[in-house]
Formats: C-alpha cells, structure tokens, sequence
C-alpha cells in the first residue's frame, strides 16, 4: 500500500464495526428487556400486531374482573336470601302449628302471632340491609321499570290485562325501551262437568232422591250428601263452601225449564293443564237422582291456551306465561278474563334497571348481562290472588287471630317459592353465565398472550446466540481497524 491520503481499508473496517456494535447493542437491550421488539424500527409490522393484542389482552383482563365482580354482588345477595328464605320457613312453621286451635292456649297463639311479627320486620330489614358497598341489592333497586302496564295502547283506557310483570332480564338500549308485546292466541281453560237432574233438569224443585257425591279438585276433595228434594241452589251452596277445600266451585246455568233446564256448573278455580274436576256418584236412591256426562263419574282438565310474547311462543301454565331468550327473559300472569279470550292483546316497555354487567372484551348491548333482582320485602312476597306476605302482621287480614290459616299457610308457601326462584335464577346466572364467562376468557386470555409473546418477546436461546457473535465481530473488526490505520506507516520505508 503506498497511497496514504486515503485508507480504503481504514474505511471498511469502520463501517463494520459500527454495524457489529449496532448488532451488539441491539442484543444486550434485547436481552436487558426480554423484549424481541422495543421500538417501531425493530419490526414495524410485529408492533402493529402486537399492540393490537395488548389491547385485547386487556380487555380480556378487565372482563374477567367485571365478572368475578359480578359473582361477588350475586353471592352478597344470595347471602342475603338464604336468611330470608330461613324466615320463611319458620314462619310457617308457627303458622302450621297455629292451625292446630284445640292444641294451644291463647297465650301461645298470642306468643306465636309475636314471633310472626319479628319475622316480617327482619325480612324488611334484611331487603332493606343486604347491600355491596352502598348499593343495595334486596329492596327492588335492581328490578327492572316498566311502563304501560295494563293499558289497552289503542284507546288508553286502563284494562286488567296482566296481574303481574316479572322482568328476570332483559337487553335495553341506552336511552331507549324494550317492547314487549303479548298476544293472547287461544285462551287458558278451567275445567268444568254439568250435572243436572236425572230427569234432564232439576226444574224448580231438586233432585228426585236422596244422593251423596264426592267432589275433587286441586286442593283436595270432599263427600257431601243431600235429601230428596234438595233444590240446585242448595247443592250450589253446599259446593261453594267447600272450594277452600277442593278447589272446586259452582254456578248455576239455564232457567229450570224444559226448554232451558238448570244445570250446575262445577269449575275449577285454576286454569290450565294441571287444574282438574271430578264429581262422582257415591250412592243415590233413584238413578234419576244426578246425572254426569260420564255416567256415575266424570273428572275434566283445564287447558292451556297458546301465547305468544314478541312474536315468539311462551311457556304456558295456565295464566302464567313465560319466554327466554338471550335479550328478553320474563314471567307473566295474566288476569282471569285476558288470559281465558282469544285474540287478546297487549304490550308494555321495559324503560331501564336490572343489574347489568359488561363481562365481554367489547363494550356494547352484546357483551352486555343483565339480571332484574325483586323486590322481597313483606309487602312485595305473594301475589294479588291470594295475599302478600304483609297481611300476616298484627291486626292484618290474615294474622292469627283471623283464623284464616289456609290462607296464610298458601302466602307463606307463594313467597317460599318466590325466593327460591330467584336464589335459583342468580345461581344459574352464577354458574351457567359468570363462571362459564371467566373460564372462557381466562383460556381466550392464555391463547392471546401466547400469541403477542411469540411476536413481541425476545428469544434468550437466539439473543444470547446473537450477543456472541456480535462480541466476537465487535473485537475482530476492532483488531483490522487496528491493522489497516497502521498500514500506511509502511510507506516510511521508502523514506530511508
């Protein structure tokens, strides 16, 4: 080499040892982060990626917290409930043991009646108490409001068309309403079996001989016999003081002529497939003393009408009618005259409340679970036909002074299904929509985390790999650099 005002070598030598202490560094901050990729310039197209699944691996995250949230409200107010349902079942103990009259003093009645009344107060106080952090959770704050309730939408005029709205859940819009529109196809039935006199009618007088029928219905059944000469007014009588009994009542239909002979009318109080009659002959002196249509017995169902609510088939009961789907979950009763008519309509809104969780990675009314949670105070467990549970307190319509037990027994039995319906249904929410949510989020969670950590995170075995070659290139560009700068020394040579 004898040109010294440039150092070609000098030149290369530089440059790969800038590129070798480039590769060097970039290896120790690899190694240093555990990151493969810690700004844009390390791979533009990886960051993109990865960051996108940062975000979802967050929002995976969050929803799994909502949710374990959300397991814990439920359990506060299943805490609640289990205390409440306890109540319950106490309470009629005290008011089946009422029921025995000649086995207690008045004092024990009187203790019993005390008792009853502590009873209702803690189970207002429990409603009114159970609470996750201010919020309570038992006095109806999570039930869902509704709006046009048993109003006829094309007159406004106020009808009787539902006894009662139970909203279990429901997807309602921000700032907007959910219809809900029932549409009564064909009516529920009671069961009914006329009977008249052997003749064909009882005229104006009664049956032509003596007779002893036995009468059931739901409730239980019951042996009555009459005289000859028993007019159908008398038997009517006879059947309507027992319907607490058997569930059975009766009417008179016809004018008691022969072109309009009276018949009595045996119905059941119930509507629907479970609600049965039976009337059979026991014994009568003259077969022409009562007439069946069956002969000497003759039992009759009731029948379940066909509903629909939102267009879609609902479970029916007899009255009671109810859909669930994934946005709409409601039970329904629906008053004697509106659920036994065909062709009957109605509709309502539910405007907002409920207790909503947002347990999916994606804000929206999709990701959104709702849950309505009533109201179980004393005034509220029970149900319009028979009596709530309030009516049980002292001086009230149904305390024990008032005797009437089989009432009281029935509204105790009403809100001891009540709530444990809504345990069951927060337990199903707990088990088939929280739990199954979190187990299916923490696996989607494992999987996205793998995935960003494939693309994002650095590879010890290969970094290390890296670092010492780059080291060993780091030196040995070092130590040309050194040779070529000492090259053009040998042009000195030339010199001598």
């Amino acid at each position: 080499m004898s040109r010294i005002n440039t150092n070609v070598q000098s030149l290369i030598a530089r440059r790969a040892i800038g590129i070798n202490n480039a590769s060097l560094q970039q290896s120790l901050e690899r190694l240093s982060t555990g990151l493969r990729i810690n700004t844009g310039g390390d791979d533009p197209a990886g960051l993109i990626a990865s960051e996108t699944l940062r975000s979802s691996i967050r929002a995976i995250s969050t929803a799994i917290d909502n949710a374990t949230r959300a397991d814990t409200i439920v359990n506060v107010a299943e805490g609640g409930l289990q205390e409440i349902s306890s109540l319950l079942l106490e309470l009629e103990s005290l008011v089946d043991q009422s029921a025995n009259e000649a086995g207690l003093t008045a004092e024990e009645v009187s203790a019993n009646q005390l008792q009853i009344d502590a009873i209702l107060q803690s189970i207002d106080r429990l409603a009114n108490s159970t609470a996750f952090g201010d919020t309570k959770l038992l006095n109806g704050n999570y039930d869902f409001v509704t709006s046009g309730v048993n109003i006829d939408e094309p007159t406004g005029t106020a009808v009787d068309h539902l006894d009662r709205v139970q909203v279990n859940s429901a997807k309602v819009p921000n700032g907007a309403y959910r219809q809900v529109n029932v549409n009564v196809v064909t009516g529920s039935e009671f069961a009914y079996i006329s009977a008249t006199g052997g003749a064909g009618t009882f005229g104006t007088g009664g049956a032509v001989s003596a007779v002893t029928i036995q009468i059931t219905g739901n409730l239980g059944g019951d042996v009555i016999s009459f005289a000859s000469g028993t007019t159908a007014a008398t038997i009517r009588d006879a059947i309507n003081d027992r319907t607490q009994l058997t569930g059975v009542s009766a009417v008179l239909s016809g004018a008691g002529t022969a072109a309009s002979p009276t018949a009595i009318m045996l119905t059941s109080n119930s509507f629907g497939s479970d609600a049965f009659v039976s009337v059979s002959v026991v014994s009568q002196a003259s077969a022409t003393a009562l007439s069946l249509p069956g002969g000497a017995a003759e039992k009759d169902f009731g029948v379940d009408g066909t509903v629909t609510i939102n267009g879609a088939n609902a479970i029916v009961s007899g009255l009671d009618a109810s859909i669930r789907s994934a946005t709409l979950s409601v039970d329904l009763t629906l008053s004697r005259t509106f659920g036994s008519t065909d062709g009957g309509t109605s509709s309502f809104e539910i405007t907002d409340g409920g207790a909503n969780f947002s347990i999916s990675p994606t804000v929206g009314l999709a990701g959104l679970e709702s849950i309505g949670i009533s109201e179980v105070t004393a005034a509220k467990l029970g149900n319009i036909g028979i009596g709530f549970l309030s009516t049980l307190g002292s001086g009230l319509t149904n305390d024990l002074s008032s005797e009437n037990f089989t009432t009281a027994q029935r509204i105790v039995r009403a809100a001891i299904n009540q709530v444990a319906s809504l345990r069951g249904r927060l337990g199903a929410f707990q088990k088939d929509t929280l739990q199954t949510t979190i187990s299916s989020l923490q696996v989607a969670r494992e999987n996205v985390t793998a995935a960003e950590s494939a693309i994002r995170d650095a590879d010890f075995a290969v970094e290390t790999s890296a670092l010492t070659r780059a080291q060993i290139l780091v030196n040995s560009s070092t130590a040309v650099l050194q040779i070529a700068n000492a090259q053009p020394q040998n042009v000195l040579s030339l010199l001598q």
